[in-house]
């Protein structure tokens, strides 16, 4: 039976093909920005997850923006604008050839986004991160979990949704409400 959603064993190449990106990222764009950063499953050893990395670009603030859209355009990506919302900016990618590198062709899959430093999504991104690296006993429920749901889920967005909740205890624990994240 195939599912909507795949979630794969942990592959520590995920954390390779991560700083990869960077690097790339950071040789076009690094004086602009404050950090790169892998967030989502892919980020956090021994867990499993979807094979797509999700990775947030750190900005000092909004008037960096257009710098940042100018020199990952010249890369392949474009900015999303309607899958943006305050915070986060989402970008897309032309092929898989992105971020064309003189030495690479194809890339792992990725969803890049823009966040400036006093994002709350942001801030979500790297406490649930950091959380589950501290948490063995939470990367085993939240792999559990995910299975269950890629097992069930009839589309992605319910995959999703079955997460919330489990998200959001976790946000409880570290007691991120409206916290500010210093990098």
């Amino acid at each position: 039976m195939s599912t909507i959603v795949e979630i794969e064993n942990y592959n520590p190449l995920w954390e390779h093909e991560f700083c990869e990106i960077r690097s790339t990222i950071e040789a076009e764009v690094g004086q602009f920005i404050r950090s790169v950063e892998h967030v989502g499953s892919t980020s956090v050893k021994g867990l499993g997850a979807k094979p797509i990395l999700d990775i947030d670009i750190v900005i000092e603030d909004y008037s960096m923006l257009p710098l940042i859209i100018q020199g990952l355009e010249k890369i392949g990506y474009f900015h999303q604008q309607d899958w943006s919302f305050e915070g986060r900016e989402a970008f897309g990618r032309k092929d898989m050839s992105v971020p064309w590198h003189k030495q690479r062709e194809k890339w792992m899959e990725h969803h890049l986004y823009v966040c400036n430093r006093d994002s709350e999504e942001l801030a979500r991104h790297l406490a649930f991160r950091d959380y589950l690296r501290e948490h063995p006993e939470a990367v085993i429920a939240y792999e559990q979990l995910k299975k269950e749901l890629a097992l069930q889920a009839q589309d992605r967005s319910g995959y999703t949704a079955g997460k919330t909740d489990f998200i959001n205890e976790i946000l409880k624990r570290v007691k991120l409400t409206k916290t500010k994240v210093q990098l």
